[in-house]
C-alpha cells in the first residue's frame, strides 16, 4: 500500500461505501490526514458524481473523463468496483470489513441491511469497527426514511430563510454548505469514536445527518432566535448584529467591510474622513445595528469617492478588516493563495493531470498530504482484493466475468 509514515493516520483503513458529496467529503479528509481508504463503486458506474458535469476531465477516446465534481471530494482513495447487491458482492465487502478500522456508508436509514452491510452485521465480525452513517434527516424520527439533498436541506433547516435580499426570494448557499458541514461533522466524530476503540476495543455506531447539522450550523442566528423568539429576517450582505458588516460600492466596484468592534469604526472614520464616530446613531454597535439604514446612507456616497484598491490601500494602513470580492480567476492568482500552497497538481494513472484545492490544514508533526490523485473507476480492485483477502487470478476472473468486480 501507499506509504504515508508523516501523516497522522498512518495504519488506519477505511472502508468507504458513501458516494456524492458528505460521505466522500469525509472519507477524503480522513485520507487526507493519511488514512489508506477503500472506495467501493459499482462496476461500469462508479460515484454519480463521476457524471455530474460539464465540466469533465477528457479521455483517451475523446469521450467524457470524470466530471470536476467528483474530482474536489476523491483524492487520496482506492477504488474497488463491488457489486453488493449481488450476494458475492457482498460478501466480498464483509470480508474487506475486519481489516478496516472506519465504514462510511451515506445510504437511507437501512439502506445496507438487506445486504447484511448494516451495523450490526458488520459489527458482529468486526466489534471495533467505527461504523459512520450520513443521511439526510438521521436513522431515527417521522422524517428517517427520506433522502436528502444538501439544497433541500438548506431550505428544511432554515439556512434559506436567512439568505437573500429582503424583498427578494429565499436564497441557497453556492457552496453545499450542508453536505460540506456535515462531513467535516462525520470526521470530528469518527476521530473520537476511533480514539475510544483504540482504548477500549469496542466501535460504536456514529448517526449523523445533514438536517441535524444544518440546524447546528445555524449557529448565533439560531441562538438569537432561541433566546428571543424573535423570527430573523433576511438582510441581504448585511450581518444581523454588527454593523458596518457588508457590501459597498466603490467608484469602479465593491469593497467588503467587517468592521467587529468599535476602535475599527472610528479608525475606519478616520481613514475615510467621515465625521460619523461621535454620531449617537453610530457611536457603538449596538447603536450603529439599531441604525444600520442611517449607517449605510451616510456610508454608500462616501465609499464611491475612491475605487476598491484605493480602499484596500487605506484601511489596511489603518488596519481596518476589509477585502476586495475577487472572482475564482482572482483567488486563484491571489499572492496569499499561492504563498499557502492552497492549489495542487495531481497526476493520475493515466497520465493527465489535475489541479484541486488542497488540504487547509498547516500541521507541524504530520501534515495532510496528497499521496493518490482521485482514482479511476476500479483501477485498484484487483490489487486491493488480492492484498488484503488473497484473492487468486482466478477468483479475480471469475468475479469479473460475472459482473461481481
Amino acid at each position: 500500500m501507499t506509504e504515508t509514515s508523516r501523516t497522522a493516520l498512518t495504519g488506519i483503513r477505511v472502508l468507504d461505501l458513501s458516494r456524492v458529496l458528505a460521505g466522500p467529503w469525509a472519507t477524503q479528509i480522513l485520507g487526507d490526514l493519511g488514512a489508506e481508504v477503500i472506495k467501493v463503486e459499482k462496476p461500469g458506474k462508479g460515484d454519480d458524481t463521476r457524471a455530474w458535469g460539464p465540466p469533465f476531465l477528457p479521455s483517451d477516446s475523446g469521450a467524457h473523463g470524470d466530471a470536476a465534481y467528483f474530482l474536489c471530494a476523491n483524492r487520496n482513495k482506492r477504488s474497488v468496483t463491488i457489486d453488493f447487491a449481488k450476494p458475492e458482492g457482498a460478501e466480498l465487502v464483509r470480508r474487506l470489513a475486519p481489516h478496516c478500522q472506519i465504514l462510511v456508508e451515506n445510504f437511507k436509514t437501512g439502506g445496507l441491511k438487506k445486504y447484511g452491510l448494516d451495523y450490526e452485521s458488520i459489527a458482529k465480525i468486526n466489534p471495533a469497527i467505527v461504523y459512520c452513517s450520513i443521511t439526510g434527516f438521521g436513522q431515527t424520527g417521522p422524517y428517517s426514511k427520506r433522502p436528502g439533498y444538501d439544497y433541500m436541506i438548506q431550505a428544511t433547516g432554515g439556512l434559506m430563510s436567512l439568505t437573500g435580499e429582503p424583498d427578494g426570494e429565499p436564497m441557497k448557499s453556492a457552496v453545499a454548505v450542508a453536505d460540506l458541514f456535515t462531513g467535516m461533522y462525520a470526521v470530528t466524530g469518527v476521530l473520537a469514536a476511533l480514539r475510544h476503540a483504540e482504548r477500549t476495543g469496542q466501535g460504536q455506531h456514529i448517526d449523523v445527518s445533514l438536517l441535524d447539522c444544518q440546524v447546528a450550523m445555524l449557529a448565533n442566528l439560531g441562538a438569537s432566535y432561541l433566546l428571543s423568539g424573535e423570527k430573523p429576517r433576511r438582510l441581504g450582505n448585511q450581518h444581523a448584529s454588527i454593523a458596518p458588516y457588508q457590501v459597498l460600492a466603490t467608484a469602479d466596484g465593491h469593497i467588503v467591510l467587517t468592521i467587529g468592534n468599535d476602535g475599527q469604526f472610528r479608525d475606519f472614520c478616520a481613514a475615510a474622513g467621515l465625521a460619523l464616530a461621535d454620531d449617537p446613531r453610530f457611536a457603538s454597535n449596538e447603536a450603529r445595528v439599531t441604525h444600520r439604514e442611517a449607517l449605510t446612507q451616510a456610508l454608500a456616497p462616501a465609499t464611491r469617492t475612491r475605487t476598491t484598491s484605493e480602499w484596500i490601500e487605506a484601511l489596511e494602513k489603518a488596519e481596518v478588516p476589509c477585502g476586495p470580492i475577487n472572482t475564482l480567476e482572482q483567488v486563484y492568482a491571489n499572492p496569499q493563495v499561492l504563498a499557502r500552497g492552497a492549489v495542487e497538481t495531481a497526476r493520475r494513472a493515466d497520465g493527465r493531470e489535475v489541479r484541486l484545492a488542497a488540504n487547509p490544514l498547516r500541521m507541524s508533526g504530520t501534515p495532510p498530504a496528497t499521496h493518490l490523485p482521485p482514482p479511476l473507476l476500479g483501477q485498484d480492485t484487483e490489487a486491493t482484493l488480492s492484498e488484503l483477502l488473497g484473492a487468486t487470478p482466478a477468483e479475480l476472473s471469475g468475479w469479473r466475468e460475472r459482473g461481481i468486480t
